[in-house]
């Protein structure tokens, strides 16, 4: 789980980031569509991490019902049976 939440959280920076600087090179530039490029950043701040949240959720409950209904490995079996 650890691993799957630094990607999540890798993803997050490497999008956010990529807005952020695109923004920044169009207000630069002076290009008619920053004012569009820093709405989608202001949203893109608020509804990104809120979607990798959620993404973990799901993964977390996914692995939950896979280990309620586990298969016994053999040397659990074995010392069960003694």
């Amino acid at each position: 789980m650890k691993k799957f939440k630094q990607i999540l959280a890798i993803i997050t920076i490497v999008l956010l980031a990529g807005l952020y600087i695109a923004t920044l090179v169009l207000a630069i530039i002076g290009n008619e569509h920053t004012n569009g490029w820093f709405m989608a950043c202001i949203f893109a701040t608020i509804v990104v991490p809120i979607i990798m949240w959620v993404i973990q959720w799901l993964y977390k409950m996914v692995k939950k019902k896979a280990s309620e209904n586990p298969v016994q490995p053999e040397e659990e079996a074995n010392d069960e049976q003694r």
